[in-house]
């Protein structure tokens, strides 16, 4: 009897990774294939949605080929994916009516600063647990219905279709047979009530949003209907899980315990802190979201968002061109033993939790005729480990439980420095997991529950390892003036649009 798979798509930000998993929870073979980052304005983030569904088959297609797997040995199919990110279609066609629009885009400040500090943005922040800010999809899909000539009437026609890409990618791979989302991907909207567990009808109103544009919500183990393409030999291979990328990740940490919280280290940097099954409510910015619905079970999460880590260093590579390539900076920030009060706030596209700041812009400050390369490099390094430690003290604070261990994944947890500066700035243990597509890897595991493979949440824990663990060791002293330091400098950053 040849060996079972589940087959786990990750459609990131920068690209789409496609990988097999057996029903030991193990990593068997993975393909991956970037896509196109499309900049028409400042500020402005697109993608290509048909790149994405293509870059989605071509993995697949790679993937069976270089693993010499059968499609008939895949037994069902996982979904993470970028969230926030929107796209409008046609139903009749499956054309899009305009480029998705990436969650990082900023187009859409003009429409949060209207609605910011009315009884509306109260109302939403109570119902979503977001704050007001470009990031989430509602703005996004009412830019689209307002600039689009005819979107607005056609989506109150019915004729149009409204998803985040696990909505574009089941609808495309079921034939255009469901329209669906699940609970984590429906609760990153600003559409959604987290009580009810429905899209709510005062906030469509809010935001002049036709309820027949929106998909069917679901579990996120549930059926989300049948895979039937080509490079699949058109077998219908059941989607029986689906996720947000960072809640894909969260379960793939094995975080299952109220208190429980990790990090993934990718373009952004996401940390999110399981509260169980209870809404905890965020008075300091950080964001209230679905953790999963498995198992009829519902969780809740606490959740901050830092816009720039890895981005920071593909800024250094690719505009500043002081590294060759992403993995070098560790290198050059090692050469020097401090930053020498260089501090670094990339706020390329503003701030996230705790500010939510959409006007802050980057900054560097405290450069002395001295400064040079390397110490930039160590300060982008630094800042990647101060805005999360800001979110791990609030979340702390909040929750009123002690995080003493983060779970950390992505690209950037190979940066060993990084990782020291997080336990050193944090005060806390950093755990790597063993496997760092902990994302994709969650997706498999939600879709084997979905699919019965797996029976509980202790098996999935059964089968987590932890690779590398870092302690700290910088002194109190020295921990308190750096994060004074550093809070001056994004106060520097907060204040530069407003001064000019």
């Amino acid at each position: 009897m040849s060996e079972k798979y589940i087959l786990a798509i990750d459609q990131g930000t920068t690209g789409t990774t496609v990988a097999l998993v057996t029903i030991q929870g193990e990593i068997f073979a993975s393909s991956y294939r970037e896509i196109t980052q499309f900049y028409p304005e400042p500020g402005w983030v697109e993608h290509d949605p048909h790149e994405i569904l293509e870059s989605v088959y071509a993995c697949i297609k790679e993937l069976l080929e270089t693993s010499k797997v059968a499609a008939k040995d895949i037994i069902t199919m996982g979904i993470t994916n970028q969230r926030e990110t929107t796209v409008i279609w046609e139903r009749e066609t499956g054309e899009v009516i305009y480029k998705a629009i990436v969650w990082q885009c900023r187009r859409t400040s003009a429409i949060c600063q209207e609605l910011m500090n009315t009884p509306d943005a109260e109302r939403i922040t109570k119902i979503t647990g977001l704050s007001m800010d470009p990031y989430f999809s509602a703005t996004k899909i009412k830019w689209i219905l307002d600039t689009i000539p005819g979107a607005y009437e056609k989506s109150k026609q019915g004729k149009l279709a409204f998803g985040t890409v696990d909505s574009w990618l089941i609808w495309n791979m079921s034939g255009g047979k469901r329209h669906v989302t699940d609970i984590t991907n429906a609760s990153r909207t600003m559409l959604f009530d987290l009580e009810t567990q429905e899209w709510s009808q005062e906030i469509l109103d809010i935001f002049g949003i036709p309820t027949g544009l929106l998909p069917q919500i679901c579990d996120s183990d549930a059926d989300f209907g049948s895979c039937e393409i080509d490079v699949l030999d058109n077998l219908n291979v059941p989607i029986s899980g689906v996720a947000g990328d960072q809640h894909a990740s969260l379960f793939g940490q094995a975080c299952f315990n109220i208190a429980d919280a990790k990090c993934t280290y990718g373009t952004g940097a996401f940390l999110l802190m399981n509260t169980g099954g209870e809404i905890k409510r965020s008075d300091k910015g950080l964001l209230s979201t679905v953790a999963w619905k498995v198992k009829g079970e519902i969780e809740y999460a606490l959740e901050g968002s830092v816009f720039s880590a890895g981005a920071t260093v593909q800024w250094l590579r690719d505009e500043l061109n002081i590294i060759e390539s992403s993995d070098s900076v560790e290198k050059l920030a090692r050469s020097v033993n401090d930053t020498e009060g260089v501090y670094f706030v990339p706020a390329f596209t503003g701030l996230g939790a705790p500010y939510w700041d959409m006007d802050a812009r980057g900054t560097i400050v405290g450069l002395t005729r001295g400064s040079n390369k390397a110490h930039i490099a160590r300060a982008a390094l630094e800042a990647i480990a101060y805005q999360c430690e800001e979110i791990l003290t609030i979340m702390q604070q909040e929750s009123a439980n002690d995080i003493l261990e983060l779970k950390v994944d992505g690209g950037a947890t190979n940066n060993g420095l990084l990782m020291q500066m997080q336990a050193d700035i944090s005060n806390c243990k950093i755990n790597r997991a063993a496997v760092q597509e902990t994302t994709v890897l969650g997706a498999a595991f939600i879709a084997g529950i979905g699919s019965g493979i797996w029976d509980s949440l202790s098996d999935i824990s059964a089968m987590w390892e932890s690779q590398t663990v870092y302690t700290p060791f910088m002194s109190d002293i020295e921990r308190d003036r750096k994060r004074n330091d550093w809070s001056k400098a994004v106060e520097r950053s907060k204040t530069w649009a407003s001064d000019l």
